[in-house]
């Protein structure tokens, strides 16, 4: 069956003079530094009124629900409009926080609130998420794509470091009444920009109306029948499986191990952001002509690097920590602007839900593999079998044909048919 291909509905301007797209870049870095600052206080609330393992309960309720709403999220990018289905996400979430303001102004927090506030969240982000991953194809040509996720990802980091800097200051002076209402008006900012001036230049081709599990089942069938499809969506899903590990476990037990203190891991993660930072930048100042061959090149590295953190002095573990940083910067947003341009429009929703939900269920796995690997064997066996594992299956792609030749520059220009019609 041929892929219905997207409608241009307006030309986009180059993407160094889209102001509206830039704004709306900007727009999300807001959102992001405000949920930044709520996971902050939801933490510190938490730990202050509740038990450890309630605490850790209430921090980690979101995901649950999130996973388990995902893939009808993906169903309803795929059939919706996605702008709509954004505005009413946020607005549910302003509802949300304005909510637990008012609860938390009239009586302390609890932990039946914080449970609840935290799980609205969880549903929210499920069904916002797959249709806000669609929006990068509605807004700029696929030449663009990458341009477009380096300028993005490069904006949210920063706005959420920015929102964790002053998350701690304000939960200490307003607290969670505080936090929430900050957040509420980042999200209402959202709101605002989506409503009044977000307007997608792309029409995309919608799934037909069917039952949601049919579509869920219609969505794994369509990875099983499309080879490039189910390269990129199981490499995405797997991106963070072997580095998420070994940085978010491994480092802190390599710092403890060594003698070499907690300075130390946060010397380590600011190497990784920093990194992160600058190989996102990277591709928009120096963008490779094969895309997918240059994101899958960068994971090869990475494993590399990943086996690398595992051995040294706290010197040569800096600049692991470094490569593994830039080199995930890098490639995610190669193979994102990649998976956005070739994936089937009708499925596009669908695609971005699984990967997603990878790092959802397969997350809390790798993150326990990892540690019994390192409490039953030596502290280098586990970095070394994560990285490996990553160099391997990167490989993979790397071999094939299509990746190694595919280019959005000639994806762009595969979809001149379609502006011709529309015009």
């Amino acid at each position: 069956m041929a892929v219905a291909e997207p409608v241009l509905l307006v030309e986009p301007p180059p993407f160094r003079r889209d102001r509206r797209v830039h704004a709306w870049i900007g727009v999300k870095a807001v959102s992001d530094a405000g949920d930044a600052l709520w996971t902050i206080a939801l933490a510190w609330t938490a730990v202050q009124i509740a038990s450890p393992a309630v605490a850790g309960l209430i921090v980690a309720a979101g995901t649950v629900p999130r996973a388990a709403v995902l893939l009808f999220g993906g169903v309803l990018a795929d059939r919706a409009d996605a702008r709509r289905v954004m505005l009413v996400c946020n607005v549910v979430r302003v509802g949300v926080l304005v909510a637990a303001t008012i609860w938390v102004l009239a009586t302390p927090p609890t932990a039946g609130v914080l449970l609840s506030a935290a799980i609205a969240f969880g549903v929210c982000d499920a069904f916002y998420e797959p249709s806000a991953g669609t929006m990068a194809r509605q807004l700029v040509r696929p030449a663009d794509l990458p341009a477009y996720g380096a300028a993005a990802q490069t904006a949210s980091r920063l706005g959420t470091m920015g929102g964790a800097a002053v998350g701690g200051v304000i939960v200490a002076h307003a607290g969670l009444a505080g936090s929430a209402s900050v957040n509420a008006l980042t999200f209402a900012t959202v709101v605002a920009f989506i409503a009044i001036w977000l307007r997608p230049r792309y029409r995309l081709a919608r799934a037909e109306k069917e039952h949601a599990l049919r579509g869920i089942a219609r969505g794994f069938g369509h990875l099983s029948t499309h080879l490039t499809t189910r390269t990129l969506v199981l490499a995405l899903s797997g991106l963070n499986l072997a580095v998420g590990p070994a940085v978010g476990i491994g480092l802190a037990l390599r710092a403890h191990d060594e003698g070499w203190g907690a300075p130390a891991v946060g010397l380590f993660e600011a190497l990784l952001g920093l990194g992160a930072a600058l190989g996102a930048v990277s591709v928009a100042r120096w963008r490779p002509r094969h895309e997918a061959r240059a994101g899958f090149g960068a994971l090869v590295v990475q494993g590399a690097a990943i086996v690398a953190l595992g051995f040294g002095w706290v010197w040569t573990v800096s600049l692991s920590a470094f490569v593994v940083g830039a080199t995930a910067g890098y490639a995610s947003v190669l193979l994102s602007a990649t998976f956005s341009a070739t994936v089937d429009t009708a499925y596009l929703g669908r695609m971005s839900s699984i990967t997603r939900l990878g790092d959802d269920c397969l997350m809390p796995l790798a993150m326990a593999g990892f540690g019994a690997l390192a409490s039953a064997t030596a502290l280098w066996v586990p970095f070394a079998l994560y990285g490996l594992a990553m160099l391997g299956v990167m490989a993979v792609p790397l071999s094939s044909r299509t990746f190694r030749r595919m280019s959005l520059r000639q994806e762009s220009r595969r979809h001149e048919p379609c502006r011709r019609c529309a015009s």
